[in-house]
């Protein structure tokens, strides 16, 4: 089999937005060779399109595994359709250009035999080549971006308390059928920090924000927790909700946790959503790890509770442009943590039971950060998105940074995390 490289790059005078407008549409029919177009869905929930081309018969299918509108960029690869083909990815994306307006590349790499790979090779030039002078023109000559649909009201949502040792406090919604949505939030927070997702989510399907062991209403355990504890509650409150597949939604503390679960029980889960961080300290070595334990608990060594120093650690949590209300819930929900609570946890974090294999991520992942996060910034986050979608045996992947926001991005920004989020669980869900 021979391997060939197809690299086709075009410029716009129309700037990066108008063309993403256009191009991000996957299934959209603003090629010129395109004659017919349909959306399907994979197995699980990957956005496939399958098309015919002006003049064929033949039904092509190809499968996104990447989208990123912050980075204005997707992936897929192809299903079928091209005769003689082994394999066959693509990447578009569009980059701002250096004087104004945008640059558009369209990328392949596929393995044939050497005659025919030459040959497909030859036509997929041509295709993406059609197809950038395609989208630099319709951008130039205007879109209308038709704004987005308000979010739903809120849903009801209720308090349960799940007795046992140790007792859980869940926020939920009520039962729709589907997989139940698990929220899961960070080191320094509480399931209020997702009341505006909660009750948006809960449109769609049943969703659960957990207050972990010690926070809030729920108790800490008899011994010191350790994640697969933390395993161990998401399977209570499945248990007790009666949900088959999950969708698991953490942020910082909560996301590796989240991740964690996913390396256990990888079947269960229909979706993934990373917020925040990913890893933890599982790639940390041991100096690195205890340094960052005992850094912490100087305060509370000296005698001192999370309230006392909840104004410090907002400053790093919350972005430049955090509104006071923001600051003000960031504030409650660090200054409520008993410390305890914030003991156990940092001793949980910080020593971590594996190293992550992203070859057990088999669900479509979604991974966001802000702009502004300084315990998790995008180019991080971006490099955690790349080695999944290239460690997963088929991935699905999306990675979003958040505009404005710090590190508790779905406090600072809820509508827009709330935005990405459905369009996640819509894809996830049906």
């Amino acid at each position: 089999m021979a391997r060939e490289q197809v690299h086709a790059l075009g410029f716009s005078a129309a700037d990066p937005a108008a063309v993403w407008a256009i191009a991000r549409d996957f299934c959209g029919l603003w090629h010129p060779a395109l004659a017919t177009m349909r959306a399907e869905r994979g197995p699980r929930g990957a956005l496939i399109r399958a098309f015919t081309a002006s003049g064929e018969d033949t039904l092509y299918r190809e499968q996104l595994t990447w989208f990123s509108d912050s980075d204005r960029s997707y992936a897929y690869r192809h299903l079928e359709g091209i005769r003689g083909v082994e394999s066959y990815n693509a990447r578009l994306s569009v980059t701002a250009a250096e004087r104004g307006g945008s640059v558009i590349s369209m990328t392949a790499s596929l393995t044939a035999s050497p005659q025919r790979a030459a040959e497909i090779a030859e036509g997929t030039k041509a295709i993406f080549e059609a197809g950038i002078k395609a989208l630099a023109a319709q951008a130039e000559a205007g879109v209308v971006e038709t704004p987005p649909a308000a979010l739903p009201a809120p849903v009801a949502v209720e308090t349960r308390m799940i007795d046992d040792l140790p007792r859980l406090a869940v926020s939920v919604t009520p039962a729709k059928p589907g997989p139940l949505v698990i929220f899961l939030h960070g080191i320094g927070g509480g399931r209020r920090n997702w009341r505006d997702q909660l009750g948006v989510v809960g449109h769609t399907v049943q969703a659960a924000a957990l207050d972990l062991r010690g926070y809030g209403d729920s108790t800490l355990g008899p011994q010191q927790s350790t994640v697969d504890d933390y395993c161990a509650d998401i399977l209570r409150l499945r248990q007790v909700l009666g949900a088959d597949k999950l969708v698991l939604v953490g942020l910082s503390y909560g996301s590796w946790i989240a991740t964690s679960f996913a390396m256990r029980h990888p079947e269960m889960l229909a979706g993934l959503v990373l917020s925040g961080g990913c890893t933890g300290m599982s790639e940390a070595g041991p100096e690195e790890r205890e340094a960052f334990r005992v850094s912490r608990e100087v305060p509370l060594n000296a005698g001192q509770v999370p309230a006392d120093f909840a104004p410090a650690v907002v400053k790093v949590l919350a972005g430049p442009d955090a509104a006071d209300p923001v600051r003000a819930a960031l504030l409650q929900s660090m200054a409520a943590i008993p410390a305890a609570t914030y003991r156990d946890a940092l001793v949980c974090f910080t020593n971590p039971l594996e190293r992550f294999d992203f070859a057990r991520l088999t669900m479509p992942v979604l991974l966001m950060t802000g702009a502004h996060d300084r315990l998790a910034p995008p180019a991080e986050i971006r490099a955690v998105a790349g080695r999944i979608f290239d460690l997963a045996p088929q991935p699905d992947v999306r990675f979003e940074v958040i505009a404005g926001a710090g590190h508790v991005c779905n406090v600072e920004s809820p509508e827009t995390y709330s935005r990405h989020l459905l369009e996640f669980l819509a894809k996830v869900v049906a």
